[in-house]
Order: structure tokens, then C-alpha cells, then sequence
């Protein structure tokens, strides 16, 4: 009998927060997507990195050019993952205006490096092993985080975490559509 009425309370609280989620306005409905980042429609500033092979990196929005940073570091498992299939997907693509720039972030030089190599990556990376930019500039809070910025320095998207190819490619056609 106890149990009878622990599903009836249950029962009837969750009913009651379902009403009052209707009843002020809310769903309860899931959409299926994240919430967007708050960096979502923001001007962000620009930056200048050493390059972790050497001379220095600017964002390329800075300049006019729709950019894709990739945030990352060799120690991030997820970045391990998702790493050559990104260099992989962008050697066989050609990407326009759009410039794509790696992070490598609180990391050291050599580890970065090594990591790098070993994935395949051909597109230039900037070397941030303070997280200036990383949580300075952007805010972020993990890696991998790849961050879309428009022309203008708006920037237009932030997948947190390791981004599918498909989701990569998406982005990358609104940014030159843009």
C-alpha cells in the first residue's frame, strides 16, 4: 500500500509541474537542441598568438575573413578524437574565404606540437598556453570548443565539444554564405 502511494504522490507532483509550466508560459516540450552560447551575436575583440611552429597568428575576422577557431590541447581526449577527423575532413575541402585556425590551448609547445604532426593538421595554430584567449577572449569554460566568427567579428555559432564533420561543414557554408 505504501508503494501505491508514493507513485500517486509522484504521479500528481509531476502532473502539477506540468500545469504549472503551461499555465505560465513554459514548455514542456525538449527541442532537442543546446541552448546557445551567450558569445552567440557578440562582437568579439581580436587577438595575436605565437604560432606553435613559430611566428605569430592574427584573427583572420579582424582583417574581413569569416573565421573557424578550433579550440583544443594534446592532453583533451575529445580533441584526441575529434583532431585527424577534422584536418582530414578540411584537406579534401576547400573552404573559400573562410580561414581555419587551431588553438592549442593550456598546453605545453612540445606536446602541442607532437599532437598536431601525429593528427595530420595543415591549417595554421596559434599557441595559447595561458588560456588568454581561450577563456580571456572567448570565455571558454572546456575544450574542444569551436567558435564561428563572421567578417565582422560576430560571432555566429560555438559547438562545445567535439564537432561532427557534418555540424563543421553546416557552419562553415553559412559563414561563406554570409
Amino acid at each position: 500500500m505504501m508503494f501505491v502511494s508514493i507513485g500517486l504522490g509522484a504521479l500528481l507532483a509531476t502532473a502539477l509541474i506540468v500545469v504549472v509550466s503551461l499555465l505560465t508560459g513554459g514548455s514542456v516540450k525538449s527541442t532537442g537542441t543546446a541552448p546557445t552560447n551567450a558569445l552567440v551575436g557578440q562582437t568579439v575583440k581580436g587577438f595575436r598568438l605565437v604560432g606553435l611552429s613559430g611566428g605569430s597568428l592574427s584573427a583572420p575576422y579582424a582583417t574581413g575573413h569569416p573565421t573557424v577557431l578550433i579550440f583544443f590541447a594534446s592532453w583533451c581526449g575529445p580533441c584526441q578524437a575529434e583532431m585527424p577527423q577534422v584536418a582530414e575532413y578540411l584537406k579534401s575541402h576547400d573552404e573559400g574565404a573562410v580561414r581555419v585556425i587551431g588553438i592549442d590551448t593550456n598546453d605545453s609547445r612540445a606536446n602541442g606540437q607532437r599532437f598536431v604532426t601525429r593528427s595530420g593538421v595543415t591549417f595554421p595554430v596559434a599557441f595559447d598556453p595561458s588560456t588568454s584567449v581561450a577563456n580571456g577572449v572567448f570565455r571558454l569554460l572546456a575544450i574542444p570548443d569551436t567558435v564561428f566568427v563572421n567578417a565582422k567579428g560576430v560571432v555566429t555559432q560555438v559547438y562545445q565539444g567535439a564537432i561532427p564533420k557534418d555540424q563543421l561543414a553546416t557552419d562553415i557554408a553559412k559563414l561563406k554564405s554570409a
